[in-house]
């Protein structure tokens, strides 16, 4: 079975105002001590330290010092990969706490902020390079890896799979409000994070040796630091052996970006079954995906999107529906279909974040209380 890990970015705000907090470093401290300290206990017990030795935990630093990245394990089985989210949506949470902050999981800050850039040479870089696109850029992303063969398998799935992302990124929309006011798109992050050059959809590249020959061209032009700025929708991990779709918006309940990992899995699987067989990549140019995009950014699951097969309007509970029906066979071979079919129909039924943001607002009347309430949503158990 292929292993799908699942890296999330959460937003660190006060437990009363709601307003993005600058506190990374200090959760990280705190992180840091935890982690030591269990090492200590082990230790002690005569337990052994895992991968040989130092002690570790699941978070990092983002751009900006009001993110929480965290990433999962590895794992075979949704099950596994639901207990790793909430296990590190709950540490978060326990180390938010000792900075005296909470933990978001919501795409843009509802509320007005002014990020502050994590310290380090390639943050510096990367504000120096893209001022105030960098400056703004305080946004959180849910990031799915699903484990592949080899680099030819991988571009193979990415050739692939393009047509079917901007379904993802309707169905984790999180992210309505921007700067204190509604954005009128379901998923804003998507348009700020576009504002990146080598951000969006690709094309089709056919083999291994055209995809880094192309990347080599990027990092050719002076405009990227690096291949960790080679922003794709999906891209081949830099890493570790996976493909990484990176088109969602960290999702509000902790069940969601299960369900979008076991449809990214299958998707993969899907994708290379079709290779194996002598099925060639659709040739939907990348212009058409580009709207496809800004249609899923704008609609979410609360107006019509684009069919990933014709690329022509259609209501957003078909698009999804489409996009089931294709991977359902590799659904059904990883044990995945019923967690999906009840996944969906449940996200179609309540809405997915956004369509939960905009309820909040009119029940609680606060931008404030929104993101308050949204904190206590993000570590609960979920359904």
């Amino acid at each position: 079975m292929r292993s799908v890990g699942v890296e999330e970015e959460l937003l660190l705000v006060h437990a009363r105002s709601g307003e993005a907090l600058a506190l990374s470093g200090a959760v990280l401290k705190a992180a840091d001590l935890d982690a030591a300290d269990r090492a200590a206990a082990d230790r002690a017990a005569g337990k052994p330290s895992p991968d040989g030795g130092a002690p570790g935990h699941a978070f990092e630093k983002e751009l900006q010092r009001e993110q929480l990245e965290f990433a999962t394990r590895p794992v075979t089985r949704m099950g596994e990969l639901r207990d790793e989210i909430v296990r590190c949506r709950a540490e978060a949470r326990r180390h938010a706490a000792s900075a005296g902050a909470l933990v978001a999981a919501i795409a843009t800050s509802p509320l007005p902020a002014r990020p502050s850039r994590s310290p380090g040479q390639r943050y510096d870089w990367l504000g120096g390079q893209f001022g105030l696109t960098a400056q703004e850029q305080l946004t959180c992303g849910c990031h799915v890896h699903v484990a592949v063969e080899s680099d030819e398998e991988g571009v193979a799935v990415l050739d692939r799979i393009r047509p079917w992302l901007a379904v993802l990124t309707a169905m984790s929309a999180n992210s309505p409000f921007w700067q204190g006011q509604d954005s009128a798109y379901a998923s804003y992050r998507s348009r700020v994070w576009n504002r990146l050059p080598s951000a969006g959809p690709m094309d089709v590249f056919g083999s291994a040796d055209r995809y880094h020959e192309q990347i080599r061209a990027m990092l050719g032009t002076g405009v990227l630091r690096d291949e960790g700025m080679i922003y794709f929708d999906a891209r081949l991990s830099a890493s570790y052996p996976t493909v990484e779709i990176r088109v969602a918006d960290v999702c509000l309940d902790a069940s969601t970006p299960v369900v979008l990992a076991a449809l990214v899995r299958a998707l993969v699987e899907t994708a290379a079954r079709a290779w194996r067989d002598g099925e060639p990549p659709a040739r939907v140019g990348t212009h058409l995906l580009r709207l496809a995009a800004w249609r899923a950014g704008r609609s979410g699951l609360d107006g019509p999107l684009l069919h990933p097969e014709t690329m022509t309007e259609t209501t957003a509970e078909d698009a999804v529906q489409a996009l089931c029906a294709h991977v359902r066979k590799a659904l059904a071979g990883y044990g995945d279909e019923e967690l999906v079919r009840e996944g969906v129909a449940g996200l179609l039924a309540r809405g997915n974040g956004a369509r939960i943001q905009r309820r909040l607002l009119r029940e609680r009347g606060s931008l404030a209380a929104v993101v308050t309430d949204c904190a206590r949503i993000t570590t609960a158990a979920p359904a």
